[in-house]
C-alpha cells in the first residue's frame, strides 16, 4: 500500500509539473486576434468614404472663406460709395429729359437696357440668354415688309449688344471674290468716333455663321484698309423670314452717343447686285443705363476675374463691369478618366443637393434668379449676404453689401460674383484619386479577405487533421503534443495550445492507467498470497473445515481475484511487449493446420473444420502471438457456437494479404456491435456465462494491428452465425529451409493445445 501511494504521489507531482509547463502564448509577438482582423479589414472599405467626407468639408470651408472674402470686397466698394447720393441721380445718360424710368423709345432715341444674365451672352443669333428685361424690340420699316427689321439693344460689361430680326424675301450674300462690298445684304453702323471723325462700319452676312465687319470709305463701297474690324463681332442665322443678326461692339468705339445710326441694306438681285432698298434708324441718340462716373470709380479699384454690379434702391443696374471666368474650369477629358470624373462630379452634385444645407449649389434659371433676388432683398434690407449658385456649367459665389446715404438710408447695393472653379478643380481631382482608391479597395479588400479566409481555413484544417491524428480509432494517443500553430499569437494559436495541453494531460492519464494494472498486481498479489496461505494453514490446523464448502468458495474467490489482476496486467502490457517481439517468416498454412489438429485433440467434444490453401502462405509474424490470437478466436467460437455444429477455421489469400477466419453457428451479432466488440472491457455474454472481462477480441485486434493487419467481425450471409476475420500482410518466401522453423511452430502449437 505504501508503494502504491508512493507511485501515485510521483504521478501527481509529474502532473503538477506538466501543468506548470503548459504551453503559453509566445512573448514578444503581437497577439493580433482573428476577430480584430475580420473587423479591421472590412473597415478599409470605409476609408474612401471618410476621405470623401473630409474633401467635401474642406471644399465647404474653402467656399466659405471665398464667400467671406467677396463680402469684404463688396463692403470695401460700398464703403467707398457711402454718402454719394449724387452718383445715383445722374442716370441714365440721355439727350432727352426726365428720370431714367421715363425714357421712351422715339425716332431719335435708342435705348440699350442692361443684360442681367450673370454670364456674358453668347453670339449665336439669339436673344434667349439676354433676359426678358433687356429684350425690348423697336421696329423700323413697314411691318413685315421687305428690308424691315426689329432692333433690340442691350448693355453688358462695357459692351453694346445689338440684335436685328430682319425680314428679307431674297437673301443675297457677298461674293468673296469681289472687293466691292455694297453688292450684297449687309448691316451698316454710322457713328462719331472719339477723334470726331465719322465712323462707318459695314457688317457682311453669310448663310449661317460668324459675320465680318469692315471700316468703310465715305461711299460705302470699299473697305478702307481691307482688314476686318475685330472689335465688332457677330453671328447671323438664316430664318424663315430673313436674317437674325446678333452683334457686339465696345462702347469705346463710340466717341459720342448723340449720333448713332443703324441701317439694313437689301439686295435682291443676285446677278445685277443692285441695292433695292435701305431701312435705317436715322440719326439717333443712344441711351444706356449706366453711370460713367460711378463706372470709373468701380473700375479704378482694379478688381479682376469677378463681376461687379452696382444697383440702386429701385433695383436698376447702374454699373455692370467685369466678368468671372467661364472657361478653364474642371472640364472632364474624353478619356476614361475624364468620363469617370464626369460621373463622379454628377454623383457629387446629386449628393450635395440631397444632403447639402441651404447654402448648397443651385442649378436652373429659376433657381439662379431666385438666389439673385434673395441676395438683393437681403442686402437692400441692410443685411450683407453671400450665396453659392450654379449658372450653366459654372459655379459661383454671389456676395453683396448695401450702400447707405449720409442720413443712413440704403440707396443701393454692391454685388460681387466670382467663380469657384479653382476650388472645385482641386476637389474633383481629390475625388478622382479617392475614386481610384475606392475601386482598388473594392478589388483588393475582397482578395485580402479571400486570402485571409483561405489561410484561416487551411490553418483550422491542419489543426483538425493533426488533432485527429493524435488519437487513433480506439482512443489511444499517438502523440502528446501538436506541432502546428502552437507558436501563433491569435485565437487559433490559443486553440492549438489548449489542444496540445489537453493531449499532454491525457497522455499523463493514460500512462497512469497503463501502469495501474502492474501496480495493482504487485500490491494485490501480496495480500492474496497471504490469504491463500492462511486458508491452507486453516485447512491443515482445523481438519473439521477442510471439506467445508465455504473454504472451497474462499479459495475460488482468491483464484478469481488473481485471474482478474493477471488478465488486466496482461492486457495492459500487451502492446508494450509486442513492440519487443522478434518477427520471423512463418508458413501460416502449416501453422494453422497443426493448430487445428491440436484443437481437435484438446477439445474432443467439439468438431473443427480447417479449410486451407494448396501451397504455403508466408507472413512475417511472431508465431507465439499468432497462436495467442488463435486461442482467443477459438475460445470465443467455442463459447458461442451452437451445440453439435462445427467450428470452421479458413485461410484465404487475396492480393497482398492473407485472411484467417473463424466461424461458428450460433447467435448473430447486433447491427451496432460489430465495431465495439474489439474494444477493451466489452463483452456480449449473458449473465450466466463464466468469468470473462471482454479482453479476448481486444487482444486479437491489438496483435493484428501490431503485425500490420486488422480484425473485424460479421454475421454469416445465411444468418446462421458469426465469423471473426483477421487480415495480415503477406511476406516473401525465405531462401533457407523452413523445416526446422515449421517444426518449432508445430511444437509450440502442441504445447499450447
Amino acid at each position: 500500500s505504501l508503494g502504491f501511494l508512493r507511485r501515485a504521489m510521483i504521478v501527481g507531482v509529474a502532473g503538477k509539473t506538466l501543468e506548470a509547463m503548459r504551453l503559453k502564448p509566445p512573448k514578444g509577438r503581437p497577439g493580433l486576434g482573428v476577430k480584430l482582423l475580420l473587423l479591421g479589414v472590412p473597415l478599409a472599405l470605409f476609408v474612401p468614404w471618410m476621405a470623401y467626407l473630409l474633401v467635401d468639408e474642406v471644399e465647404r470651408l474653402s467656399v466659405q472663406m471665398q464667400s467671406n472674402q467677396q463680402r469684404l470686397i463688396a463692403e470695401s466698394i460700398a464703403i467707398s460709395l457711402h454718402g454719394r447720393e449724387d452718383l445715383f441721380t445722374d442716370l441714365p445718360v440721355s439727350a432727352g429729359e426726365g428720370a431714367p424710368g421715363d425714357v421712351q423709345p422715339s425716332d431719335l432715341t435708342l435705348v440699350a437696357r442692361p443684360i442681367q444674365n450673370p454670364l456674358r451672352p453668347r453670339l449665336d443669333g439669339s436673344v434667349a440668354d439676354w433676359g426678358e428685361q433687356a429684350v425690348r424690340p423697336m421696329f423700323f420699316g413697314a411691318e413685315n415688309s421687305d428690308a424691315s427689321f426689329a432692333l433690340s439693344l442691350g448693355t453688358r460689361g462695357g459692351m453694346l449688344y445689338l440684335y436685328l430680326d430682319v425680314t428679307d424675301d431674297a437673301r443675297v450674300y457677298r461674293n468673296p471674290e469681289v472687293l466691292r462690298l455694297n453688292n450684297a445684304d449687309q448691316v451698316r453702323l454710322g457713328f462719331i468716333e472719339p477723334n470726331g471723325d465719322d465712323g462707318r462700319i459695314a457688317v457682311t452676312l453669310s448663310e449661317s455663321g460668324a459675320t465680318t465687319a469692315y471700316r468703310m470709305d465715305s461711299d460705302w463701297r470699299f473697305a478702307e484698309d481691307g482688314q476686318p474690324e475685330r472689335d465688332v463681332q457677330g453671328y447671323v442665322r438664316a430664318t424663315s423670314a430673313g436674317h437674325a443678326v446678333e452683334l457686339r461692339m465696345p462702347y469705346s468705339i463710340l466717341g459720342s452717343q448723340r449720333f448713332f445710326e443703324l441701317s439694313f441694306v437689301d439686295v435682291d438681285d443676285a446677278d445685277g447686285r443692285t441695292i433695292r432698298g435701305l431701312t435705317a434708324t436715322g440719326d439717333s441718340t443712344l441711351v444706356a443705363y449706366r453711370s460713367p462716373e460711378l463706372l470709373g470709380i468701380v473700375e479704378g479699384l482694379g478688381y479682376s476675374d469677378m463681376r461687379i454690379l452696382v444697383v440702386d434702391a429701385e433695383r436698376r443696374i447702374r454699373v455692370d463691369t467685369g466678368t468671372f471666368r467661364t472657361s478653364g474650369a474642371a472640364q472632364p477629358e474624353s478619356s476614361w478618366q475624364g468620363k469617370a470624373l464626369a460621373w463622379l462630379i454628377a454623383a457629387h452634385n446629386v449628393l450635395q443637393r440631397w444632403f447639402g444645407d441651404e447654402s448648397s449649389v443651385a442649378a436652373g434659371d429659376a433657381a439662379v434668379q431666385r438666389i439673385e433676388n434673395e441676395v438683393k432683398d437681403s442686402v437692400l434690407a441692410g443685411e450683407p449676404i453671400a450665396r453659392r449658385r450654379r449658372t450653366g456649367d459654372v459655379e459661383t459665389v454671389l456676395a453683396g453689401h448695401h450702400i447707405v446715404s449720409a442720413q443712413g438710408s440704403v440707396i443701393g447695393m454692391v454685388s460681387v460674383e466670382q467663380n469657384i472653379d479653382d476650388i472645385l478643380l482641386l476637389q474633383y481631382e481629390a475625388i478622382d484619386r479617392i475614386a481610384l482608391v475606392s475601386v482598388a479597395s473594392f478589388f483588393i479588400v475582397p482578395l485580402c479577405l479571400l486570402a485571409f479566409a483561405g489561410r484561416l481555413a487551411w490553418r483550422i484544417g491542419s489543426l483538425r487533421r493533426e488533432a485527429g491524428a493524435a488519437i487513433d480509432d480506439y482512443g489511444r494517443l499517438r502523440s502528446d503534443t501538436l506541432a502546428r500553430s502552437t507558436a501563433a499569437g491569435d485565437e487559433i494559436g490559443d486553440l492549438a495550445r489548449s489542444i496540445s495541453n489537453m493531449l499532454a494531460r491525457l497522455d499523463q492519464r493514460n500512462t497512469f492507467l497503463k501502469k495501474m494494472p502492474r501496480t495493482l498486481r504487485h500490491e494485490i498479489n501480496n495480500p492474496l498470497n497471504t490469504l491463500n496461505t492462511s486458508l491452507e494453514h486453516l485447512s491443515v490446523e482445523t481438519p473439521s473445515v477442510r471439506d467445508s464448502k465455504y473454504l472451497d468458495s474462499a479459495r475460488r474467490g482468491v483464484l478469481r481475484i488473481g485471474a482478474i489482476v493477471q488478465n488486466l496486467a496482461d492486457a495492459a502490457n500487451l502492446e508494450e511487449s509486442l513492440t519487443s517481439e522478434e518477427m520471423e517468416t512463418v508458413d501460416i498454412q502449416a501453422l494453422l493446420a497443426s493448430y487445428v489438429g491440436n484443437c481437435r485433440t484438446a477439445h474432443p467434444e467439439h468438431a473443427f473444420v480447417y479449410l486451407g490453401t494448396v501451397g504455403p502462405v508466408y507472413a512475417n509474424v511472431a508465431d507465439f502471438r499468432i497462436e495467442q490470437l488463435l486461442d482467443k478466436l477459438i475460445d470465443n467460437a467455442v463459447d458461442f457456437h451452437r451445440r453439435g455444429s462445427p467450428i470452421t477455421v479458413q485461410l484465404d489469400v487475396k492480393r497482398e494479404n492473407l485472411r484467417i477466419a473463424v466461424a461458428n453457428r450460433g447467435p448473430m451479432l447486433p447491427t451496432d456491435a460489430a465495431g465495439s466488440l474489439f474494444e477493451s472491457m466489452v463483452s456480449r455474454r449473458g449473465s450466466d456465462a463464466n468469468l470473462h472481462f471482454g479482453l479476448g477480441l481486444y487482444v486479437v485486434r491489438v496483435i493484428a494491428e501490431q503485425h500490420g493487419g486488422s480484425a473485424h467481425a460479421a454475421n454469416l450471409i445465411d444468418g446462421s452465425g458469426v465469423a471473426v476475420c483477421v487480415r495480415l500482410p503477406l511476406a516473401d518466401a525465405p531462401s533457407s529451409s523452413l523445416s526446422v522453423r515449421n517444426g518449432r511452430a508445430a511444437a509450440k502449437a502442441d504445447q499450447a493445445a
